[in-house]
């Protein structure tokens, strides 16, 4: 053996998982016949350059050569007969037996320890990009949400909490709060749940108000990760899929630190739901190309973990079905896949229903569990409910279609406008057989397309961002890759059996729509896009030579646009990948730079749109300074009730009095309220009703005697030449949020001749802010004037005093001079 080949042997005994590279620079060698470059390989930087150094490949007139090709691959041959693809152990229960190659490749994957670390990495940057706003949240011991909905969840909590804090008291979930078992009762039910586990007392339900959105996201992480390494087989790829999803703003404003609501359990079983049909997809996928199309589907059947993996995602689509209110949206997208596979397996001459038999598994357990809940617990309406039921019949009659169109090899394109017809069918005998249903189904649609007046409700495409910024803002640089690679995978789809890249593009593309509707859909398109920006990202780092072509790419995975027509999973190159290496430290700073340059938009946007969604320190001054008055003047609800604009109000009300579970009085009410010119004639609106109101600054015209100029620049004093409030007590003065506490007003009963205007006057002292109080009464016929104040203390009366105590002002008593 030559001195290349003895190389090569010290080299694998020291580093076997070089095996690979060694075995690329051999390929190409007697591929090109000559000398070649190092973008001819498959290899990183740093595995490259340890082969050059040891000698396995020299340095020829800046080109490169393998010196001794025979002796090289002798001393492969031999690395590789002591350990071979047989020998290595595959995780139990993950992989087929049968599949050798893929079985190879997860055990490296996860079993490296750098590949894990690279995960923990990515994880960290999950959890980062979710805790910008620590300190808004994080209060004088209090976790102060962001945003208006999570305290509703919060309130359920506590009204849960009340019934049982045990955790193993499971027949709650039977007895829940009839609010509670309206539109998302597993989100209440695992969040009490949570909270019971740790104590149940008011720190646990901050601690699961704070952390458990981090720790759903930094699970959906790892699920995000998994998707993309069975898609891919390229780690590389699950760790940049991670990193996209981390810095998603969209996606970082719905689940930050304290941002807890349906939204972070709906988020991750849609992650978990897409593993399970991925993993489903590629395996048989994998299959026929190694078996061919009967031996495929009968060993994927035959395999325990399909099953399992069916009864898996049947638990998932029965609980997603209860998180929220448009659930049944998540099951358009699986329905159209299942119709659009069946084409896909008929095309390729297998059996669509033996094929999807463990889907159907899936539905059927999913649509048992989801119907039984309803049934049993009254959870969710029927409409809703029986969602995943109607999907399975479709599917049924869609892949019982697709096996007549399998045996008479009919044209694909007829079998959509098939499935379309049958769809339609449905929906008219839908509507035809359950007409109350259909007619609360249009409500909830209504509810989430019609809706306008919140942020969310706008198109991720808004002519405010140019239309084609929304979503650079919102998403990130990821979307523009993940566009292209969607392009890809749909051309590859058309031309290969490839179910996995279907299933991605079929889910990408109708979260695209849905949030080119509406905003708040951006962040469910942020779990699937990730795993295609992923592969864009590795692709574009390929480009600029800071990285192998990702393996989708390089015709060593299912699904690459090989053009030899070769079989690429019986490919020798492609039954194994390399080692996860890191690369040295020149060229980790240049692979620093260009990510840093591609996701600088996300780390900025993320501080940014998440500090939208938190509140101010005076808006947090307001709720202390309204909870220690309502306190010392022993206001109970609805006495202490907190009048705001609505997207606060829950927030308010939650810490000064509990209660809460709705905003519709501060909707309907607040911007009448405060663009209106009479604050104290809607103190008799009030009627009890209201306790305190607190204005906030806003971006408008607005003219000079609006309740919100009075009471936010005024301070409820009438300006320099109007007369004070009556009922306003202001008891927070900030630049950008006023409090005031509605109050009867104390009445002062004055003497002077008939027709005599007497002012009154006195001055309050108010977050460290004196201002002057000065009311004017008219003495009537008797000459008695009559003048309430909203102040207690001290007032000048030309030249007398009277004085009005806290019980004056509480208790509407009238003060005689």
């Amino acid at each position: 053996m030559t001195g290349a080949g003895e190389a090569t042997r010290t080299l694998l005994d020291e580093r076997p998982e070089l095996e690979d590279a060694v075995r690329s620079v051999v390929e190409t060698e007697e591929a090109t016949d000559g000398p070649w470059t190092f973008h001819d390989v498959d290899v990183d930087s740093g595995a490259f350059g340890e082969l050059v150094s040891r000698g396995v490949v020299e340095k020829v007139d800046g080109d490169y050569r393998v010196p001794d090709v025979e002796s090289v691959r002798a001393a492969l041959a031999g690395e590789a007969a002591e350990t071979t693809a047989d020998e290595r152990p595959s995780p139990s229960g993950w992989l087929p037996d049968d599949a050798p190659d893929f079985r190879e490749f997860a055990d490296r994957t996860w079993a490296q320890p750098r590949a894990i670390l690279g995960l923990v990495g990515a994880l960290f940057v999950v959890a980062a990009m979710r805790l910008t706003q620590y300190g808004s949240v994080f209060r004088d011991g209090r976790v102060v949400s962001p945003g208006n909905d999570p305290y509703f969840y919060r309130y359920w909590i506590e009204q849960m909490l009340e019934l049982s804090a045990d955790p193993t008291d499971l027949g709650l979930l039977a007895e829940m709060p009839g609010g509670a078992t309206g539109r998302r009762p597993l989100s209440h039910a695992v969040n009490w749940w949570f909270t019971a586990l740790l104590g149940g007392d008011q720190a646990a339900v901050d601690a699961v108000a704070a952390w458990l959105p981090i720790a759903a996201m930094v699970g959906l992480g790892i699920v995000v990760y998994a998707i993309a390494v069975v898609v891919t087989r390229d780690v590389r790829v699950g760790l940049a899929s991670v990193l996209l999803f981390a810095i998603a703003p969209v996606h970082a404003v719905y689940t930050g630190v304290g941002f807890l609501e349906h939204r972070l359990h709906q988020y991750f079983w849609l992650g978990v739901t897409l593993l399970g049909l991925v993993w489903l997809a590629v395996d048989l996928a994998r299959r026929v190309e190694l078996d061919g199309p009967d031996d495929s589907v009968r060993g994927h059947l035959r395999s325990p973990t399909s099953w399992l993996v069916g009864l898996a995602l049947g638990i998932a689509l029965g609980i997603s079905i209860h998180l929220w209110g448009g659930s049944p949206l998540v099951f358009v997208p699986l329905a159209g896949y299942v119709g659009l596979r069946a084409v896909l397996d008929a095309r390729a001459g297998l059996s669509p229903t033996l094929a999807n038999l463990p889907v159907l598994l899936a539905l059927g357990v999913g649509s048992l569990l989801s119907v039984g809940l309803h049934e049993s617990w009254g959870w969710h309406s029927s409409f809703v409910a029986y969602t995943p039921v109607l999907v399975l019949g479709g599917a049924i009659v869609v892949l019982g279609v697709g096996e007549v169109w399998r045996r008479r090899q009919l044209h694909a394109g007829l079998f959509v406008g098939l499935q379309a017809t049958v769809a339609a069918v449905g929906l008219f005998a839908f509507r035809s057989l359950r007409p109350e249903d259909w007619v609360e189904a249009q409500g909830r649609m209504a509810d989430l397309f019609l809706r306008e007046g919140y942020t969310e409700s706008v198109s991720l495409f808004t002519p405010d961002y140019a239309v084609l910024f929304g979503p650079l803002v919102q998403i990130g640089v990821g979307f523009y890759l993940a566009v292209g690679v969607l392009g890809w995978a749909i051309w590859l789809t058309w031309r290969r059996y490839e179910p996995g890249w279907l299933l991605l593009s079929v889910y990408t593309g109708y979260f695209i729509a849905l949030a080119a509707i509406q905003l708040r859909f951006a962040a469910q398109l942020v779990v699937p896009l990730s795993v295609l920006g992923g592969v864009g990202f590795v692709y574009a780092l390929s480009a600029v030579d800071l990285a192998r072509v990702p393996r989708p790419f390089r015709g060593g995975a299912a699904g690459s646009p090989r053009g030899d027509g070769s079989n690429s999973w019986r490919d020798e190159d492609s039954g194994s990948d390399r080692a996860f290496e890191l690369p040295d430290p020149r060229m980790a700073a240049y692979l620093l730079a260009v990510g840093l340059l591609l996701c600088s938009f996300s780390l900025l946007y993320v501080p940014s749109l998440t500090a939208q969604t938190t509140y101010t320190d005076g808006q947090y001054a307001a709720v202390q300074e309204i909870t220690t008055h309502a306190e010392a003047a022993d206001r109970e609800y609805p006495d202490d009730f907190v009048l705001s604009r609505w997207g606060d109000n829950r927030m308010y009300n939650y810490f000064v009095n509990g209660e809460s579970r709705g905003y519709g009085y501060a909707m309907s009410n607040f911007d009448e309220f405060r663009f209106g010119d009479d604050p104290d004639g809607w103190y008799g609106e009030f009627d009890g009703r209201v306790g305190y109101v607190v204005v906030t600054d806003i971006d408008a015209d607005l003219p000079e005697d609006a309740t919100q100029i009075q009471l936010l620049e005024e301070y409820g004093t009438g300006g320099p030449d109007g007369d004070a409030l009556a009922h306003y007590r202001a008891i927070l003065l900030e630049e950008d949020v006023a409090a005031f506490a509605v109050v009867p007003g104390a009445t002062i009963e004055l003497e002077g001749e008939p027709g005599a205007t007497i002012d009154i006057e006195t001055t309050a002292t108010v977050s460290g802010e004196t201002i002057a109080y000065e009311r004017t009464a008219t003495a009537d016929e008797n000459g008695i004037a009559r003048v309430t104040v909203a102040y207690p203390g001290e007032y000048d009366v030309d030249g007398g005093t009277v004085t009005v105590s806290e019980a004056d002002v509480e208790d509407g008593a009238t003060v005689a001079e």
